[in-house]
């Protein structure tokens, strides 16, 4: 009993540092693609320079999964968990990145198209809400909410494309409209790390892949 109690001790903890991961993903992304508009770098920069907790947590998450694995000989449904857990933990990571990323564009320029920072800010609220019901479906046992989820990543990739095929940007300059288009792609990264972490979560409940279940 006291082994059985230490193992579930350990899981629990790997769950809330995993959410933590999660709920300071949802802090960065919160207000980045503001920071393409500022007038100075200073946000773009601390935006950049957060990446580096990010990486240590998630450098913490790998650790107690390893600890895990080799101490507790966890059954397979806990190891089931477990795997996702690193998983997940190396989505939110890149998601992350990705973050940083749009700071390193602010670095280069400041976007200033009204049309294409409504569409890169609605991109950012779509992934924010996606991040909110992630966790969600996960602490209600929600497989519909799944699937929902990775469905609506398509919503950010609509956005993405009307960005890079259209003149939303309205740009003479060919460097900034580069910019502009990577800072769409970074977000459009997201979508996908995000959807990524609900088919991760899908598989938690279930015990099934996603694709397996899509192609039926």
């Amino acid at each position: 009993m006291v082994y059985r109690g230490k193992f579930q001790a350990d899981m629990d903890a790997l769950h809330q540092d995993v959410v933590t991961l999660g709920k300071e993903c949802y802090r960065r992304l919160r207000g980045s693609t503001e920071v393409l508009t500022d007038m100075d770098t200073e946000r773009a920069r601390a935006l950049v320079k957060g990446d580096s907790a990010i990486n240590s947590m998630e450098y913490d998450i790998n650790t107690q999964v390893i600890n895990l694995i080799t101490t507790q000989q966890p059954v397979a449904t806990d190891l089931r968990l477990i795997i996702s857990s690193i998983k997940i933990a190396d989505d939110l990571e890149r998601i992350s990145d990705n973050i940083s990323n749009l700071g390193e564009v602010r670095k280069r320029v400041r976007l200033h198209s009204e049309k294409l920072l409504l569409r890169l800010s609605t991109m950012e609220r779509l992934a924010l809400l996606m991040l909110e019901d992630v966790k969600a479906a996960y602490e209600s046992g929600d497989t519909d909410l799944c699937i929902e989820i990775i469905e609506r990543d398509k919503d950010i990739d609509s956005l993405f494309v009307q960005i890079t095929t259209t003149d939303i940007i309205e740009e003479s300059d060919v460097f900034v409209t580069g910019q502009s288009q990577l800072a769409a792609k970074y977000l459009e990264r997201i979508g996908d790390h995000i959807k990524n972490i609900a088919e991760h979560v899908y598989f938690i409940l279930t015990g099934d892949k996603y694709e397996k279940i899509a192609q039926q």
